[in-house]
């Protein structure tokens, strides 16, 4: 493979990565793995400069380009690995000529790190991803950056301000991915319920998504990315509840489910905001999941704090959760705070993860006996519309191509995965 690409973290980099493939391979690169970090916790910068050694161990002859957020973060941590050829910026790996430059003049000593303020960067370029190497879910970047300063967060320091992508272009890219053959679109970015707001008329993500539901009449699934629910607009809600191209699947960005707490990391909800919106939500459209990122061990977090967070899975009704153990990231507010111990930080996420696995398997259980609709993704797998995910048995399962939308039957699940046969055309019918 001359371009291999190695994503960590979220949807945003898978998008960001099909760009940089396409960019790099025009560009005639040969022998170059890029791999784009992650900078959410000081684990995911421990996983990426674990991958970086692995890979030049796999690839001992490669040119290795860094780039992401933890590089853009923390640029000289990559730089002294003498495995990195490059450090890039998360503004310049999206730019061509930083690719083209690789090819044309390569890499020297005094230029191995090229990572620029990313506050000056005004606009999001208005990348136009012709496809994605499993040609099944499209990841399509809509906003980038972030305005809100959660004291826990080193995200703005990696992506810059809220920037967001022009609506026509957006449409645009998504009709050329549906007309290639692409079944489902993800909306990605880093604050995706503030698009709109640096464009003219500060138009709210409601009417991106009515814009793409009303003129893309082929595209077949739609998926919205994580959210902050408190900046859910009328019509983005009017259209989870009543459009069915919009995937009953919601990701909430809640970290706390206690006020004190959400407090202090300079959030703009509340608990009871967040079980408004879902009970609200939830009365609309009955099949809609949750799934939300939470943090355990926060500092200042006292027992009863943590209970709060606890009973949120419950009380909200989350089905998917992302424990989040608080990791004290340099430079953030929440570093200065006093810090738990890091055994009371682990015990606490072990506690809120065994709580979201039973929720989970409480939503796998009610799913057995429905019909559902699975996107094939790979050897018979994929996603139900609630994004479970599911293995397809039975016979003539070599007759699945992938990226079709079939129907099943769920029959059990066994790991947090349902298994599922193929509802035959005469059931169908019937």
């Amino acid at each position: 493979m001359s371009v291999e690409l190695v994503t960590l973290g979220c949807r945003l980099n898978t998008a960001e990565s099909e760009t940089m493939r396409e960019q790099a391979s025009a560009a005639g690169l040969d022998d170059v793995v890029i791999v784009n970090t992650c900078a959410v916790t000081a684990e995911a910068v421990r996983q990426a400069r674990q991958t970086i050694r692995r890979t030049r161990r796999e690839r001992p002859n490669a040119r290795i380009v860094v780039t992401g957020c933890a590089a853009q973060v923390q640029p000289e941590i990559f730089a002294a690995m003498g495995e990195v050829d490059l450090v890039l910026g998360n503004d310049a790996k999206l730019e061509p000529t930083s690719w083209s430059a690789l090819a044309d003049f390569g890499v020297d000593a005094s230029e191995k790190v090229r990572v620029n303020d990313i506050f000056s960067v005004r606009e999001t370029a208005e990348h136009m991803v012709h496809g994605f190497e499993e040609r099944t879910r499209a990841f399509v970047q809509v906003q980038n950056g972030c305005d809100h300063r959660c004291t826990f967060c080193i995200i703005p320091y990696g992506r810059g301000n809220s920037r967001s992508v022009p609506a026509g272009h957006v449409v645009d890219q998504i009709a050329g991915l549906v007309d290639r053959g692409y079944r489902e679109v993800v909306l990605t970015g880093v604050d995706i319920t503030s698009w709109g707001g640096d464009l003219p008329g500060s138009p709210k993500l409601g009417r991106l998504v009515g814009a793409l539901l009303d003129r893309v009449p082929g595209l077949e699934r739609l998926r919205i990315s994580s959210i902050d629910s408190v900046e859910a607009d009328p019509e983005l809600i009017e259209r989870i509840g009543s459009e069915r191209r919009l995937m009953p699947h919601l990701h909430l960005s809640l970290q706390s489910g206690d006020d004190l707490i959400l407090k202090r990391m300079k959030r703009r909800h509340s608990r009871d905001d967040s079980l408004r919106f879902c009970a609200d939500l939830r009365a609309r459209r009955p099949d809609l999941v949750f799934g939300a990122d939470l943090i355990a061990g926060f500092p200042t977090e006292t027992e009863a704090m943590f209970e709060n967070t606890l009973r949120l899975v419950e009380d909200c009704g989350l089905t998917f959760t992302h424990v989040f153990p608080f990791s004290a990231r340099p430079g953030t507010p929440a570093a200065r705070m006093p810090q738990l111990e890091k055994a009371v930080i682990k015990e606490r996420a072990a506690r809120l993860r065994q709580a979201g696995e039973a929720a989970l398997a409480r939503a796998l259980d009610a799913e057995i006996g429905r019909r559902d609709r699975v996107l094939i993704e790979k050897a018979d797998q994929g996603h139900t519309e609630r994004f479970f995910p599911v293995r397809v048995n039975g016979a003539g399962l070599s007759n699945l191509p992938i990226g079709e939308i079939v129907e099943v039957r769920i029959d059990e699940h066994e790991a947090g995965v349902l298994k599922a046969s193929v509802v035959a055309d005469t059931e169908r019918r019937a």
